[in-house]
């Protein structure tokens, strides 16, 4: 049973992640489709570089809270079912990698930056404030949305694994650190030769 219900909860929490709320946001405020235009990335930043403030606003609290919801419904259900942990961790991994490759949208999915950061707030508080105060650090001082989400991303595991010393936890948040630095190769090297743009810019027409 601990098993079985451990699947259905890691497969749930991935439904739950593929649901893309730039995606969603932008068509309720009739904007283009974000994977169209800018990086081409379906997340909160390229969204404002639409011009809506609002609609960037809602698809960053709509990603950080599924992977928050995940966390919470999972750990809320658990203990009746007999789902560790580890169990809950994993389903914060599924909820992430739904955002990464959504079943919904032909798993073309976003970087994950936000629901990472909900999946950790809401599993370990102290872990994710490390990682959002290390991403707000690093966003206001170089102005980079990419630079902070792949320092926090460095952070996080490190972060979890000194505080609490859950080996195989810590394992499962540097899976997802490692997730969403992979789908940050394009930022990495537009970082390096100086083309990446800041925080606010706006795509350039064409």
């Amino acid at each position: 049973m601990t098993i079985l219900a451990t699947c259905v909860a890691i497969a749930a929490a991935y439904l739950l992640g593929s649901v893309s709320f730039a995606v969603v946001m932008s068509r309720l405020f009739g904007l283009a489709d974000p994977r169209t235009y800018g990086s081409r990335n379906p997340g909160a930043t390229n969204v404002l570089r639409s011009g809506s403030k609002a609609a960037a606003a809602l698809t960053l609290v709509g990603d950080a809270a599924k992977g928050a919801v995940a966390v919470w419904l999972v750990r809320a259900i658990g203990p009746q079912l007999g789902i560790s942990e580890p169990g809950v961790a994993l389903a914060a991994l599924a909820a992430f990698v739904g955002h990464l490759y959504p079943v919904y949208f032909g798993f073309e999915g976003g970087k994950g930056v936000a629901t990472f950061l909900g999946a950790l707030l809401a599993f370990d508080p102290l872990t994710g404030l490390a990682a959002c105060a290390t991403w707000l650090v690093v966003a206001a001082v170089w102005r980079y949305s990419s630079l902070a989400s792949l320092t926090s991303a460095a952070v996080a595991p490190f972060a979890f694994g000194w505080r609490t010393g859950l080996l195989g936890i810590a394992i499962v948040i540097a899976a997802m650190s490692a997730l969403l630095i992979v789908r940050h190769r394009p930022n990495i090297a537009n970082l390096r030769a100086g083309r990446e743009r800041r925080i606010g810019e706006k795509a350039k027409p064409g």
